[in-house]
């Protein structure tokens, strides 16, 4: 990621957003680094089904989990660990961009839900309090930020780091439906997050600009990239049908078991991205059209046929959402025993 941000990235500061990228990652997995070298020497293995029956003291768990807390939070992002994913996101191509969306900032997820609550029950529901305030905070805040930023990317970047905010109320709930709930929300933030990047990046390739005040009224001639972009538009904020409507729904409904003040401010985040997304469809798809652009002509079949898998995916998981809830159950079950 380092390599594809620093040399194939798209403007002049990308060496700036890989190195920034890179230190953050690297000083949030010294953590866990250490976490796991006090775990070896604490239980003398590192073989997960091992660590999973391991006899590890409280206080010992709750210092464990606070390595690992502070290499996942990176990841995620949280409040005040994002500051690297909104640089990367606008210096990184769009093989980046994917990437980071789709699968980097999963695996922090996978890292909670894995060790933290896998390996350090105890000290998970010690923390839960902590993740919930940290959580709530980062979705109100990078939703406000969304509100304010003119970049393209930079906006589904900060939408990024509020969704994935939410997926950490579903982890922590301790309950299976919230948990299940997180884990759709992850997959469909790994299918609706690249596909807005992919639209940004088909009018980039065109225009050659990312600032939203040069687009306006893009449906008039652009009318299927217009259906795309809004119907993506509808996933990120979570529209009924969608597959983040039921992951979102779901992480709630048992976030709300947990803690059910923090659930409530962090329900403020789906308001937040409601309006932004609104406002941003509205921004760039109509009104007159901008005097700053000559129209260029619509997407072409590589586009839409790039697009198109990704839109029937997310309205699969929307419908029947069982496809993909029903062989994870057995496992979450298991991990809440």
């Amino acid at each position: 990621m380092f390599l594809i941000i620093g040399i194939w990235g798209a403007r002049e500061r990308k060496i700036h957003a890989a190195y920034q990228f890179f230190l953050y990652t690297l000083l949030g997995s010294l953590f866990m680094l250490l976490a796991i070298l006090v775990i070896y020497f604490e239980v003398g293995s590192t073989d997960y089904q091992v660590l999973a029956v391991a006899d590890i003291s409280e206080t010992r768990q709750r210092i464990l989990w606070l390595g690992f807390f502070l290499s996942f939070a990176v990841k995620v992002p949280m409040i005040p660990f994002h500051i690297w994913l909104p640089e990367a996101h606008v210096e990184a191509s769009l093989a980046g961009s994917i990437i980071l969306a789709g699968i980097l900032l999963k695996l922090a997820g996978y890292g909670f839900l894995r060790y933290s609550i896998g390996i350090l029950p105890d000290a998970s529901v010690f923390f839960t309090p902590l993740v919930y305030s940290l959580a709530v905070i980062s979705i109100i805040y990078s939703s406000f930020t969304t509100l304010r930023q003119i970049d393209l990317k930079k906006i589904i970047a900060y939408s990024s780091v509020g969704h994935m905010n939410i997926t950490l109320l579903g982890l922590f709930s301790n309950t299976i439906q919230g948990i299940e709930g997180s884990l759709i929300l992850m997959l469909a933030h790994g299918i609706v997050s690249p596909a807005l990047f992919i639209c940004v990046v088909i009018l980039y390739d065109r225009y050659h600009t990312r600032l939203l005040k040069y687009y306006r009224g893009l449906t008039l001639h652009m009318p299927v990239w217009s259906v795309m972009f809004f119907f993506f538009t509808l996933g990120n904020i979570a529209t009924p049908l969608s597959a983040n409507f039921v992951g979102e729904f779901m992480t709630f409904a048992g976030a709300y078991q947990q803690n059910p003040v923090l659930t409530v401010l962090g329900g403020l985040g789906m308001i937040l991205s409601a309006g932004y997304g609104i406002w941003l469809y509205n921004r760039t798809a109509f009104g007159a059209q901008s005097r700053y652009l000559v129209p260029l002509g619509d997407i072409n079949r590589r586009e839409f046929m790039t697009l198109l898998p990704l839109l029937v995916l997310m309205f699969v998981m929307g419908l029947f959402p069982n496809i993909f809830l029903e062989p994870m159950h057995l496992a979450v079950s298991n991990l809440l025993i």
